[in-house]
C-alpha cells in the first residue's frame, strides 16, 4: 500500500522510547527487533501489528501493546510494502529482491502461496477486484496487478510504464480508483487510475505533490489523497478525480507519513527533532487537534524521529500507530490510545500548607486546544491518611473561562492530596492532575528512659518507651542500636502501647547502645521519635603466673614471686578489632601507691594480652607492687564500650 526506498529508508532518523507530548493513560512503546522498516499496517480482528523490515528480510508482528508475537523470516529478502484484505484476513506483501509478493494468512501468521511478479515490488494496493502492486528499478517503473477472482490468479504487467521507478500505491476500500505517486522524485508526480475495469486507465495526474514523497493515503471515501512530502512543510490534499488540489494540513518541516482513520482523521507525521512528530487533525480540520513530540532516547541533540511511512490506525479508530527510530538505530512501536481526541489540561493549585479541621481553598483550570463544552464537571478526590484510596468530594463546576475552585477542611494532617479530574467527552480526552497540601498535626509525646546510665557488660536492662496522647495509632517501635560499624541498627519490639502508654523490652548489653522508640504517627498526629543512649562496660578479667604462692596480706591477697621469675600478667576481655589494653603498674612507697607510667597493649584476636614483668628482681626483694588492666574508651582503640577498669592484683617478690 505505502512504501518509499531504500535510500530514504536509511536517510531518516527514528524513535524508539516512551510516549511524551500529552500521553493518555494507556499509551505505551516497545522496541522493535529491525534494522529498518519498510511499512506498517494493522489488523483489528486479530488486533495485530505487521511491520516490514526490508534490511533484515522479515515482518515484525506485534499485539496492541507493541508485544513481539511472531517474526515472519522465511525468504522475505527486500520486504517493502503491505496491504490487508477487507476482511483483514490475508496479509499481502511486496517482496521486492525476490520479485514476488508473499500472501500470509493472518489467523496464523504463515505464508500460504507467492505470485512471481514484475521486477522489484515496492508497494501493494488492493482496488477493483485485483491487488495491484508498483515495480520496476530506475528508469523501468510500472503497474501491475494480480487477479484474486481467478484461480489462476493471473498476473498482469506492464500497465503504465511511465514510471521513473517502482511508484506508491493506494486505494479507498472498495473503490475502483488507484492513486500512484512517484517515489524520489522532485517535483512528486501523481497519478490516478480507474481500475474498476481490471485494466489501469490513467484519469489525471499532476506534479504540484512537492519534493520527495514520503507517504500518500486516500481517505476512506475515496474523495481525497493526502501526500506526505519533504516540502511543502505540509500535508498536501488533491481530489482523485482530478488531481487538482482540495486542501492541506499544515504540520512543519519535513512532512513524511500520513494516516487517515476510517472515520476520516488524519494522522500527519513529520521527520521533526525539534518539533512535535505526530498532528491529528478532524477531517477538512485547519489546527491539530492533538499533537505528539517523541522523547530523546539517544545520544544526539534531537529527539527520535518518525520513520517514512510510519503510522497507521486500528480500524476502529481508537488506536494510532507509529513506528520510529532514535540516534543510535532503535527501533520502537509507539501505541496512542484516543488520539483523535483532543488532549485536556487540567491545573490543581492548592496551598502548601494548612491547619488540620480548618477550611482550606483549591483552585484550578480545565483547557484545551478544542474548546470544551460550557458547564464542564469535574470529580475532586482527597486522598490523606484516613483515606488512602481516596475519598470523592462534592464534584465542582467549571466557569465559562474553565477555571473552578471549591472548599475542603481536612479531617486528617500529614500530606493531602487533592486530585482534580475532567472523565472527557465525545471530541475530549480524559484529563486530570494533583496537588498536595501539607496538613499540621499535633506533636505528641514520647519517651524513653535510662538515658546516660552505664551498665556492666551483659546486663539485662529494660528499657520502657511512653506514648502520649495520639488519635487512632497507639503502636510503638523500640529500636537498639549496638555502637560499631559491625553491628546494624535492629528492631526488638513492636506493639501496642498499654494502658499506661508503656511498651517495654529487655536488652543484653554487651555495648554501648542508642535506643530508639518510634511512632509512626496518624491522621492528627506527627511522627516522633525519642532516644536514650547508655553505656555498657566491658568484662575485664586479670590472672597471674609465675608465683610460687598467694597470701592474704598488708590487707590484699598478695602473688609471692621468686626473684628469679618473671611474672605473667594475663588480661581477657571482650574483643574488638584494634582492641589494647590499659595497663598501670604502681609501687607502694612511703605510705602510698605510686604509679608509674601506664603502657596500652594489644588484644589477640581471644581478647587476651599478656604483658611480662621482666628486669632485676633481686633489686624487688620487699616491695609492694600492683598492676591493673583497663579498657578506656577512645584510649583504648575504639568506642564501643564505657570505660571499664579490671581489679588491682597484688605481688611482692622474696629470695
Amino acid at each position: 500500500m505505502r512504501t518509499r526506498t531504500a535510500a530514504t529508508t536509511l536517510a531518516v532518523l527514528f524513535s524508539s522510547a516512551a510516549l511524551a507530548a500529552t500521553p493518555a493513560s494507556a499509551d505505551s512503546t516497545k522496541i522493535l527487533p529491525v534494522k529498518s522498516t519498510g511499512d506498517i499496517v494493522v489488523d483489528g480482528v486479530h488486533q495485530r501489528v505487521f511491520v516490514s523490515d526490508p534490511l533484515n528480510g522479515k515482518i515484525v508482528v506485534t499485539d496492541y501493546a507493541g508485544n513481539v508475537v511472531k517474526q515472519l523470516t522465511t525468504n522475505l529478502a527486500g520486504v517493502f510494502g503491505l496491504e490487508l484484505s477487507a476482511d483483514s484476513g490475508t496479509l499481502y506483501a511486496a517482496v521486492r529482491d525476490l520479485d514476488a509478493i508473499a500472501v500470509i494468512d493472518t489467523a496464523t501468521d504463515t505464508e500460504t502461496t507467492r505470485y512471481t511478479v514484475g521486477d522489484k515490488p515496492l508497494s501493494v494496493a488492493l482496488a477493483g477486484g485485483r491487488l495491484w502492486f508498483g515495480y520496476g528499478g530506475a528508469t523501468e517503473g510500472d503497474i501491475g496487478s494480480v487477479d484474486l477472482t481467478s484461480e489462476q490468479h493471473e498476473v498482469t504487467l506492464g500497465q503504465d510504464n511511465g514510471w521513473y521507478s517502482a511508484p506508491m500505491l493506494d486505494a479507498a476500500p472498495g473503490s475502483g480508483t488507484l492513486i500512484a505517486g512517484a517515489v524520489g522524485q522532485s517535483p512528486v508526480e501523481l497519478a490516478s487510475y480507474d481500475v474498476s475495469s481490471g485494466t489501469a486507465s490513467r484519469v489525471a495526474g499532476t506534479r504540484e505533490a512537492g519534493d520527495n514523497l514520503g507517504d500518500l493515503q486516500v481517505t476512506p471515501d475515496g474523495k481525497d489523497v493526502v501526500v506526505a512530502s519533504g516540502a511543502p512543510y505540509y500535508q498536501q490534499v488533491f481530489r482523485t478525480s482530478d488531481l487538482n488540489e482540495d486542501g492541506k494540513y499544515v504540520t512543519d518541516a519535513y512532512p513524511n507519513s500520513v494516516a487517515v482513520a476510517p472515520d476520516g482523521t488524519v494522522a500527519a507525521g513529520i521527520s521533526g527533532s525539534y518539533e512535535p512528530d505526530v498532528y491529528v487533525f478532524k477531517p477538512g480540520g485547519s489546527e491539530a487537534v492533538r499533537t505528539y513530540d517523541f522523547p530523546n532516547t539517544g545520544q544526539g541533540s534531537g529527539s527520535d524521529l518518525l520513520v517514512s511511512s510510519g503510522l497507521a490506525w486500528a480500524p476502529d479508530g481508537s488506536r494510532l500507530f507509529a513506528v520510529s527510530r532514535n540516534s543510535e538505530g532503535v527501533y520502537a512501536l509507539r501505541e496512542f490510545d484516543a488520539p483523535a481526541k483532543a488532549a485536556t489540561t487540567v491545573t490543581v493549585d492548592a496551598p502548601a500548607t494548612a491547619d488540620r479541621a480548618k477550611k482550606l481553598t483549591v483552585k484550578g483550570k480545565v483547557t484545551s486546544d478544542v474548546a470544551l463544552p460550557a458547564g464542564v464537571k469535574l470529580t475532586v478526590t482527597r486522598t490523606d491518611l484516613d483515606s488512602p484510596n481516596g475519598k470523592a468530594l462534592p464534584s465542582v463546576t467549571a466557569k465559562a473561562d474553565g477555571t473552578y475552585s471549591f472548599t475542603d477542611t481536612p479531617p486528617a494532617g500529614g500530606k493531602v492530596k487533592y486530585t482534580v479530574a475532567y472523565a472527557g467527552d465525545a471530541g475530549h480526552a480524559a484529563g486530570k492532575a494533583s496537588d498536595t497540601v501539607d496538613v499540621s498535626r499535633a506533636k505528641p509525646a514520647l519517651s524513653v528512659d535510662n538515658n546516660g546510665k552505664v551498665y556492666s557488660y551483659g546486663k539485662d536492662v529494660k528499657f520502657t518507651a511512653h506514648l502520649g496522647t495520639t488519635y487512632k495509632n497507639r503502636t510503638v517501635e523500640i529500636w537498639a542500636d549496638p555502637f560499631g560499624s559491625d553491628k546494624p541498627n535492629k528492631l526488638v519490639k513492636s506493639g501496642k502501647v498499654d494502658s499506661h502508654g508503656n511498651l517495654s523490652a529487655v536488652l543484653d548489653l554487651k555495648r554501648d547502645t542508642k535506643v530508639t522508640a518510634k511512632f509512626a504517627g496518624d491522621a492528627r498526629y506527627q511522627p516522633r521519635s525519642a532516644t536514650s543512649t547508655v553505656g555498657a562496660q566491658v568484662s575485664v578479667s586479670t590472672s597471674v603466673s609465675g608465683h610460687y604462692k598467694t597470701k592474704n596480706t598488708w590487707g590484699h591477697t598478695y602473688y609471692f614471686v621468686h626473684k628469679s621469675k618473671n611474672p605473667v600478667i594475663t588480661t581477657k576481655m571482650p574483643y574488638y578489632p584494634g582492641r589494647k589494653q590499659k595497663f598501670e603498674f604502681e609501687v607502694y612507697y612511703q605510705g602510698a601507691w605510686r604509679a608509674g607510667d601506664p603502657e596500652y597493649f594489644g588484644m589477640d584476636s581471644n581478647g587476651v594480652s599478656k604483658v611480662e614483668i621482666t628486669g632485676n628482681h633481686s633489686q624487688d626483694i620487699g616491695w609492694r607492687f600492683r598492676v591493673r588492666s583497663s579498657y578506656i574508651n577512645a584510649s583504648s582503640g575504639d568506642t564501643v564500650n564505657s570505660t571499664t577498669h579490671g581489679a588491682w592484683k597484688y605481688l611482692t617478690f622474696t629470695s
